[in-house]
């Protein structure tokens, strides 16, 4: 009997230790290949740039900031057929549409995409039209196929009357003009008797028609392939562009953060995840080791996931990676302070894992999923590289949640139900003295802690005059100096300076100095061969003439100067500020669902302070606002809002505990006792987060320090608002409620309180 129990004992063991060689195993074998495919944006790898210039298509038209819009809306549609991820477009002064496109590499099938006017038309013999572009259903062209699996284009009309009218009176005409020509983009001068003489006609097709056709749908048939059947679908489904669109220059663009920088920045990731494991083994033991497996799995795993939905990796997207490891580790913290609040209760091994692994689910459930919220608005009415962000983010919600809830659970269940451990309470971060001694364990939740001397609430004045001093300050220096706006949402001018030979950093800053031109960034092709120069001042047409021929004559190649308009920076950052206000709305409806209304109102009071002093420090500290500064205070979004909701969660749970509250001192010490209980985790879950940004700061890339500091600045104040700010709001606004109502009854449920007679005590 007693064999089978040691077998089945260090059998669990066995397995345990077999699945982390597995684990660790495999990515060894495998992560090589699987980085090598990661989709890298062109920020981090370069790739093709086209400069067009919006003209009208009939002379005396104008061309207004509307046009111009509509025009990029297009083109922004049309990038979908060529499969690019976050796509950058600029308009620029003078009606220029600057075009950025990651990785492409087939760029004549660019262009043809892009600007080509996918005007349909159809028409007679006689070249007049029969029926264009406004006759087509919304969305209406799809690629099918023919007879012989030939492709072809079907067109859904809107009247199918004036289709048959048409039809009928076609169908009329001799042999030889009864034909509906269709056309895309029919240029003035074109005529189907010329065309019709080539072999290589302009036109798409010309089918006979002998009888009336009622019905909406109408088949294009040609020879075409299969892709230019779907590229002409997917082209009347993006729309027509309203203007015609030529061709100034194009180029390679070389990567802005290069491949020097990225590799600093991979460099120093792989650095701080390294410290992070260590702080979890120091601090956590067991535990810790194991979660530090798991963290590996989960960068792992969601590269392998990120590649299998084709993603595109951005700076944005790469702080959304840096927040998931966040909440990956904090998900484990939750769940290792519960288990030693269990143990130091007077609990056994097996008995305090189970209960502190149930009841730190729901609080890992309940911050993830408001994160969730917060990442599903910001795809739905994001932009470009706020869509990559809440993509990524999504992602790595998903992936915490199989490693850090389900692979940490699993390792650590097996562990501890071989019941080796149990007394050996060391390697569970527990100290025996720490341990409960009486013959009866106590419930957790009456627990002395280290921090039982602070008292929040009575201090809770002083946190709002001390965030009241920094709102202040920051409107001050905000209405004195603004914001130090990047290129991107402010007007500037950009140089593209071109050589045959390779350009140096030192050359190009000698040329800016003679010039008295004062550079924002400078970024090189892969090749040097060519510089782009950003700056945010505004030249004048004598100096754009002086910079131009200074560069072309010393380079001999022309240079390209154009002043770079905020159009689509400001759209950008107003969408982020519209998804801030919808997730915001969206949180407080779950937390009053799952929690009360109250913590919903003060947890979004708590996220705006965060994200307003975040952009008060900024105007401070003179940080360049850039597109990483947008995609840096949508992760202190994301962070903040899951480190306040696991607060609140156990405010709810002593709430629960003390069943009525009757005065305001008993609400007061509720608030002060979840505080401290939970300080050990909060702490540990934003120093493990720092970490990373501290080591991203010293040994990562230059092109991302703004993003660090940002990231820095907005956790210590994340961390802040959640202890000293929601919480003590919410004790305010519970009080006016007692007040109200002399006492409030609290909804009870199955409390750990309530605990089996026969369980087994640790002394």
């Amino acid at each position: 009997m007693r064999r089978k129990k040691n077998q089945r004992k260090f059998g669990r063991l066995f397995t345990a230790f077999s699945l982390v060689i597995i684990i660790l195993t495999s990515i060894f074998l495998t992560y090589k290949p699987n980085v090598s495919k990661v989709n890298l944006g062109l920020d981090l790898q370069g790739g093709f740039e086209v400069l067009y210039q919006v003209e009208p298509i009939k002379e005396g038209d104008n061309i207004d900031e509307n046009i111009v819009k509509a025009t990029s809306d297009t083109i922004s549609r049309r990038i979908n057929i060529l499969g690019v991820s976050e796509p950058v477009i600029t308009v620029e002064s003078g009606n220029r549409i600057r075009v950025e496109l990651a990785g492409v590499k087939d760029q004549e099938s660019a262009r043809k995409v892009l600007s080509t006017q996918a005007n349909l038309t159809i028409r007679d013999t006689d070249d007049n039209v029969l029926l264009d572009g406004s006759d087509l259903q919304e969305n209406g062209a799809s690629q099918g196929y023919a007879e012989y699996s030939k492709p072809i284009v079907t067109l859904k009309l809107k009247d199918a009357e004036k289709f048959g009218r048409i039809t009928s009176e076609i169908s009329k005409r001799g042999v030889g003009n009864n034909l509906m020509v269709i056309w895309m983009d029919y240029q003035e001068g074109d005529s189907y008797a010329e065309e019709a003489k080539k072999t290589n006609h302009k036109f798409i097709s010309a089918p006979q028609v002998t009888q009336t056709i009622n019905s909406k749908d109408v088949q294009i048939s040609g020879n075409f392939t299969l892709e230019e059947a779907k590229n002409m679908a997917a082209l009347l489904n993006s729309g027509s562009l309203p203007v015609k669109l030529t061709e100034i220059y194009s180029n390679a663009v070389g990567a802005q953060f290069g491949s020097e920088a990225l590799n600093q920045t991979v460099f120093a990731g792989i650095i701080s995840l390294g410290i992070i494991c260590l702080f979890m083994v120091v601090f956590y033991r067991l535990p810790g080791l194991i979660a530090s497996i798991m963290l590996v799995a989960y960068v792992y795993i969601t590269i392998v996931f990120f590649n299998l939905i084709s993603g595109v990796l951005t700076l944005p997207g790469i702080a959304a990676l840096i927040l998931g490891v966040g909440m990956a580790v904090d998900a484990n913290i939750i769940m290792y302070e519960r288990i030693k609040e269990e143990l130091r209760s007077g609990y056994t091994l097996e008995k305090s894992y189970k209960d502190g692994a149930k009841q730190s689910l729901w609080t890992i459930f309940d911050s993830q999923l408001t994160t969730v919220i917060a990442a599903v608005v910001l795809f739905i009415f994001g932009t470009s590289s706020v869509k990559g962000f809440a993509t990524m983010l999504l992602l790595t919600i998903l992936v915490s949640f199989i490693t850090a809830v389900f692979g940490t659970r699993i390792l650590l269940s097996l562990i501890v139900k071989s019941n080796v451990l149990n007394n050996n309470l060391g390697l569970f971060g527990v100290r025996k003295k720490s341990i409960h001694k009486d013959s009866k364990p106590i419930n957790s939740l009456d627990l002395p802690t280290q921090f039982d001397k602070f008292n929040f609430t009575k201090h809770m004045n002083k946190f709002f005059a001390l965030s009241v001093v920094i709102i202040i300050a920051g409107t001050i220096s905000l209405s004195t100096f603004k914001l130090n706006l990047g290129i991107d949402f402010s007007s500037g001018t950009r140089i593209d300076v071109m050589s045959d030979s390779q350009i140096t950093q030192d050359q190009i800053k000698s040329d800016l100095d003679s010039l008295q031109v004062k550079e924002e960034k400078i970024v090189f092709t892969p090749d040097n061969k060519q510089a782009t120069i950003h700056s945010k001042d505004n030249f004048d047409q004598e100096k754009t003439l002086k910079v131009k021929e200074y560069f072309s004559s010393k380079y001999n190649k022309d240079a390209n100067i154009s002043v770079v308009s905020p159009i689509i920076g400001k759209e950008l950052a107003k969408n982020a500020l519209y998804a801030l206000i919808y997730a915001s709305v969206g949180i407080i409806i779950y937390v009053a669902f799952r929690f009360e209304w109250r913590m919903g109102v003060t947890s979004i009071i708590a996220l705006l302070h965060d994200v307003l002093v975040i952009i008060f420090m900024a105007s401070i500290l003179r940080l360049e606002i850039d597109i990483t500064f947008i995609a840096a205070i949508l992760t202190i979004v994301g962070y903040s809002i899951n480190d306040t909701i696991v607060t609140f969660d156990r405010i709810r749970e002593h709430m629960r505990y003390e069943k009525v509250i009757t005065s305001k001192e008993q609400l007061y010490k509720i608030v002060d006792v979840s505080l401290r209980q939970t300080l050990t985790r909060s702490f540990n879950t934003v120093i493990t987060v720092i970490i990373a940004v501290v080591v991203m700061l010293l040994l990562g890339s230059k092109a991302i320090y703004t993003f660090n500091v940002t990231l820095l600045i907005g956790l210590i104040f994340g961390l802040y608002s959640s202890l000293f700010i929601a919480t003590q709001l919410w004790v305010l606004l519970k009080t006016k409620e007692l007040k109200k109502n002399k006492k409030i009854v609290v909804k009870q449920r199955e409390f750990k309180a309530d605990r089996d007679k026969n369980d087994k005590v640790l002394v």
